[in-house]
């Protein structure tokens, strides 16, 4: 049986010994100095089953059991608010629903509720439930915790002023405190209540901070195997010794250690606590990252009787070079017959001993046949664990056509691609929380970008003048990108990927050589590398991956796109799809990969068949 009277003589006693402490000793820390201290606001226990008769006690197994709630009227209305169940499958049920129910009453300022009497039928379970008043903030005011640290905190003095006392609205604000505390330098703060007064069923007091000894950071100490130099990671981790101590910039660094290709995080970092120091311990190891492709395309030949056709694919990038962080990349692509493509980036981390990475790009796609684009890029990019990494770019792009002089004079309107150039600045946001970012089994990357800038058109000499007369020159364009992906673990060994990205360009006149090329074993699988242009696409991914080792897998895909392509002579809309599935394992030489697909397209007349099938294969060395 609960008795009413020995909850309400606890809580009572518990506020006078309170009160009877003053306000130098208001605080009583815990065993865990990072722990709020919070009033006994629990349950009284369940009572055990009684043993006299077997007909009043709660039988033993499972027996369906209706359970009834005796309170006055008015607390009749508000237990009915709770909307408890009127049945419950056996006993322990029906202590369960009424132990939730007096919890959630009190978690609703109705401190003293209580199970006053529970009692036991062959069929049916009857329980008095005490509610009694609503407790109520009086006032809670800043004791000695300075303004700047409260308002962080999100404490308004108006938000405790007759407000409801819920236990865990005190208990939410003690942790925003101690948070605030334990990041500028102070991780052993204890948080409580002083000057408490309790009338009635109101509550006042003053909010108090005994902030404990002022801690600083003494150094990063890096135990394993990497080549990753001591003071790279300290920039990178913004834990600088002498610093006050940050509880948040220790738990963000396993988040930034895991971004990084290079190594490999063995376990969560460790602080050790001396004297007024903290010194962090980094368990930390290399991983193969530097990188060798080398991919060969098999497809078919452009026309009857021309056989089949090879493309390439070599990349090189060289990462963390001198256990600095910084990277160099490389890669080379060869489409088709005609086409050709360059990439070229530099990556320097902390500059100038700054949080910030700098990198520069320069981007070269030639069309034999047609026109030469390049594309040189430089980023500033603010790397950080919660909110992830913002980048501010501005980006040139140039467009030459190769023009035969004599055929260009004789045209009536203008080619489909133009001489042009555009400058654009903008700004990209990259979101991750992968666990791996080689082989992922689970975590989500989100990718964005916006740039807006002025494109110009040049006059090409070889075509007649008069064919610019009703083209703007200069106008303004805005192109938008956007990717998301999210791994999820199926199984023991499965992974499904879901991916979505896409771009759009939004210009008066948009020209070929202007447009997304998209196609191909990195953006739609089943069709030619870049066989398709648009001036605004999206790619949906549906991918299985069954790994039957740590880094090798098969897999079964779908990609389905939708793409427009409109040009003033030239405007339609697709939506192709590519099926396939491939291998991916490691061998003695590198991660070996195959990959077989099929595509169907309206626009490319290429329908879902064996001889319209793709072949990729290739070979990535990591060392």
């Amino acid at each position: 049986m609960y008795v009413r009277f020995f909850l309400r003589f606890g809580w009572a006693l518990g506020l006078a010994l309170l009160l009877a402490r003053g306000p130098a000793r208001a605080q009583t820390p815990t065993l865990d100095p990072a722990a709020p201290s919070l009033p006994g606001l629990a349950p009284p226990p369940v009572p055990p089953p009684a043993a006299p008769p077997a007909a009043e006690g709660p039988r033993r197994g499972q027996h369906p059991r209706v359970l009834r709630l005796d309170a006055p009227p008015a607390d009749g209305a508000r237990l009915r608010r709770y909307k408890p169940r009127a049945a419950v499958p056996d006993s322990l049920g029906a202590l369960r629903e009424i132990r939730e129910l007096v919890l959630a009453l009190q978690g609703d300022a109705y401190l003293t509720a209580s199970a006053d009497e529970i009692r036991w039928g062959p069929d049916t379970v009857r329980a008095r439930i005490f509610v009694g008043e609503a407790f109520r903030w009086a006032y809670l005011r800043n004791g000695n915790l300075g303004d700047g640290l409260l308002t962080r905190a999100g404490y308004r003095e108006r938000l405790y002023r007759q407000a409801p006392f819920r236990p865990a609205d005190w208990a939410r604000l003690q942790e925003r405190v101690l948070t605030e505390a334990e990041n500028q330098g102070y991780p052993f703060a204890t948080v409580g209540l002083d000057s408490v007064r309790l009338a009635g069923h109101t509550i006042a007091g003053r909010v108090v901070l005994k902030r404990g000894r002022a801690v600083v950071f003494d150094s990063l100490q890096i135990v394993g195997s990497t080549k990753t130099r001591k003071q790279f990671l300290t920039k990178y981790l913004q834990i600088f010794p002498g610093q006050p101590y940050s509880q948040q910039r220790v738990q963000a660094a396993a988040q930034l250690l895991r971004q990084l290709p290079y190594v490999k995080l063995r376990a969560e970092p460790e602080v050790r606590f001396a004297r007024g120091r903290a010194r962090v311990y980094l368990l930390l190891d290399d991983r193969p990252s530097n990188q060798f492709d080398a991919i060969v395309g098999v497809l078919p030949g452009a026309g009857a009787g021309k056989g089949v056709q090879f493309t390439g694919d070599v990349t090189i990038n060289l990462r963390n070079l001198k256990g600095g962080g910084k990277q160099v990349g490389l890669q080379f692509r060869k489409l088709d017959a005609l086409s050709q493509l360059l990439d070229i980036q530099y990556v320097h981390p902390n500059f100038f001993g700054t949080p910030l990475e700098v990198a520069g790009s320069f981007n070269l796609y030639k069309q034999t046949d047609a026109f030469l684009t390049v594309r040189p890029r430089l980023q500033v990019t603010y790397p950080s664990a919660r909110a992830g990494r913002l980048t501010f770019f501005v980006e040139q792009r140039n467009s030459r056509l190769f023009t035969d002089s004599a055929a260009s004079r004789a045209l009536t309107a203008l080619p489909e691609n133009i001489d042009s150039q555009y400058t654009s600045y903008g700004l990209s946001y990259a979101w991750n929380t992968l666990d791996d970012l080689f082989f992922p089994h689970r975590g989500y990357l989100l990718t964005g970008q916006a740039a807006v800038g002025t494109k110009t058109i040049t006059k090409n000499p070889d075509l007649n003048d008069t064919l610019y007369q009703r083209l703007p020159l200069r106008s303004t364009q805005v192109a938008l990108a956007l990717r998301a992906e999210r791994y999820t673990a199926v199984g023991r060994a499965g992974v499904l990927l879901l991916r979505v990205r896409g771009e759009s360009l939004a210009n008066q006149r948009l020209f070929l050589n202007e447009m997304f090329r998209l196609g191909g074993l990195n953006s739609l699988r089943g069709f030619n590398e870049n066989q398709f242009y648009a001036s605004s696409y999206a790619v949906a991914t549906a991918e299985y991956r069954q790994f039957i080792g740590a880094e090798s897998y098969v897999f079964l895909f779908a990609d389905q796109a939708y793409f427009r392509h409109e040009l003033v002579s030239d405007k339609y809309h697709d939506q192709p799809t590519g099926l396939g599935a491939g291998i991916s394992f490691r061998t003695p030489a590198g991660l070996f990969q195959f990959v077989y697909s099929v595509g169907q397209s309206g626009s490319a007349n290429q329908h879902f068949a064996l001889g319209n099938s793709k072949i990729h294969f290739g070979i990535t060395n990591r060392f």
